[in-house]
């Protein structure tokens, strides 16, 4: 029996476990959003909390920083998770992820869903299958080209261009036909 046992084991070993939530853990503050099966994102939530949690702090950010940074090792993440995502729950007082529940997976029948920072708006980015539909006239098109003046020595030989008469064209000789005779 599992009395008191807090923490899913995912089949997978202790050290092959804490990779995987370090691994979900940077995609979700470097996407704001990532979708992935529901108990994986039942354990992720509050090991990401934590993360958020020191954050937040406002006294000892370095010490917090380099906590972090223990789980999170790409350093554009821990540095937008402390410059962005930290201040912007700086009021609230925990709950900062929310799972939504997407139904089985067609392949194994494995619950999935959606693991997002609570506040994130969805904005189609031209990466990913959310936007296969978008058509082509919708995207931008690119910036038109200034004329150019051209150089005065150009000018020049255009005038003299034009004040000469122009010279006949010689007519391409005509292909003979040959008849074949039988």
């Amino acid at each position: 029996m599992r009395h008191r046992v807090a923490h899913r084991k995912l089949g997978r070993t202790t050290p092959h476990r804490i990779a995987l939530l370090r691994n979900l853990a940077t995609a979700l503050f470097e996407r704001e959003r990532i979708r992935t099966t529901l108990p994986k994102a039942k354990e992720l939530r509050p090991f990401a909390e934590r993360l958020i949690t020191l954050a937040r702090r406002e006294d000892d950010r370095l010490h917090a920083r380099r906590l972090a940074a223990r789980d999170i090792h790409d350093r554009k993440v821990v540095r937008k998770l402390f410059d962005t995502i930290g201040p912007r729950f700086a009021t609230r007082p925990g709950g900062y992820t929310r799972i939504m529940r997407l139904g089985p997976r067609p392949g194994d029948g494995a619950e999935m869903a959606i693991l997002e920072l609570v506040g994130y708006e969805f904005k189609a980015d031209g990466k990913g299958h959310d936007d296969k539909g978008k058509k082509a006239a919708e995207k931008k098109e690119p910036p038109k080209a200034k004329e150019k003046k051209p150089a005065k020595s150009t000018e020049k030989k255009a005038e003299k261009a034009a004040k000469k008469e122009p010279a006949t064209k010689k007519r391409p000789a005509a292909k003979k036909k040959a008849k074949k005779t039988d």
